[in-house]
């Protein structure tokens, strides 16, 4: 008899793989490698960074990368929607990129137009610059790092100036030079007006324009603030007056005229009456009475 010998394959450890492990984790590999190699984003003009093995870098122009003339312009589709200009480089030797020897490159022509830059110094610092905030919307020589907008440069409405300062809307508009100014929105209420907004410092230079000096500016204000208490003492009195008439109307009694007296002259005798009569000098009132 034969004996049946049954032998078992040894199980898996964790070092070893077995054939359908190894087979399983190339074909992930190589999916993977497929999900990467699609969702990288090919660009066409990576190679102008800089020729390579010394080639004329005209030459890599045509390794991967779509060019598109139009209307004799050659463009690079850059693959985002846009096209970029073929640059024109210069070739080395004095051959162009195509490798036809006795042809020149073409020439490049400069026609970028120079644009004067005016600088302006700064009254703080004494530094230049091309442009400010203070500048550009008022014309005030201070750099954006002198800028300072809680004191010397703060902003003032256009009613509290006139209040403060007394000023007047020909003072700022036409009084030359006109005084510059930004609109803001009302904080207090988006459906109102625009806020106008001056420069606190031309402001005060105004005032001084108009009234001389910061001593006649408080002079006015005094004389101002006399007449207002003068107003409010005459207005007072005004209604003090008419509440006693509503309130007394039968005491008190409002002259609208002086009371005429009369001045009689000398008595006149009826004899048939047996009365007397007089007559007043400076009207034509006359009285008649009896004697007793």
């Amino acid at each position: 008899m034969s004996e049946d010998v049954t032998t078992d394959a040894p199980a898996p450890t964790g070092s070893t793989l077995t054939n359908a492990q190894k087979s399983r984790i190339e074909r992930n590999l190589a999916k993977a490698q497929k999900l990467r190699e699609a969702k990288l984003v090919a660009h066409p003009y990576k190679d102008l960074a800089g020729p390579k093995d010394g080639a004329h870098p005209e030459a890599a122009l045509g390794k991967g990368s779509a060019v598109i003339k139009v209307q004799g312009t050659k463009y690079i589709d850059s693959g985002g929607g846009f096209l970029l200009e073929q640059p024109v480089l210069p070739a080395a030797g004095g051959a162009s990129g195509s490798g036809k020897p006795g042809e020149e490159a073409p020439h490049i022509i400069d026609d970028a137009i120079a644009i004067p830059v005016h600088y302006e110094e700064c009254l703080e610092c004494g530094d230049q610059f091309a442009d400010s905030y203070l500048y550009t919307n008022f014309g005030h020589s201070v750099c954006d790092k002198c800028r300072d907008n809680e004191e010397k440069h703060a902003l003032i409405t256009r009613t509290e100036a006139k209040a403060e300062y007394l000023l007047k809307d020909c003072d700022f508009d036409k009084r030359e030079p006109v005084l510059r100014f930004i609109s803001r929105k009302n904080p207090h209420n988006v459906r109102w007006g625009e806020m106008k907004l001056y420069l606190h410092q031309q402001v005060l230079q105004r005032a001084l324009e108009v009234w001389g000096s910061e001593e006649e500016l408080v002079r006015q204000h005094e004389s101002r603030e006399d007449k207002r208490e003068v107003g409010k003492a005459r207005k007072y009195n005004k209604q003090m007056k008419q509440l006693r008439m509503e309130v007394r109307s039968s005491v008190y009694t409002k002259k609208t005229h002086a009371i005429h007296e009369h001045e009689f002259g000398p008595d006149t005798y009826d004899e048939e009456e047996d009365t007397y009569t007089h007559t007043c000098l400076t009207c034509p009132y006359s009285e008649t009475y009896e004697k007793m």
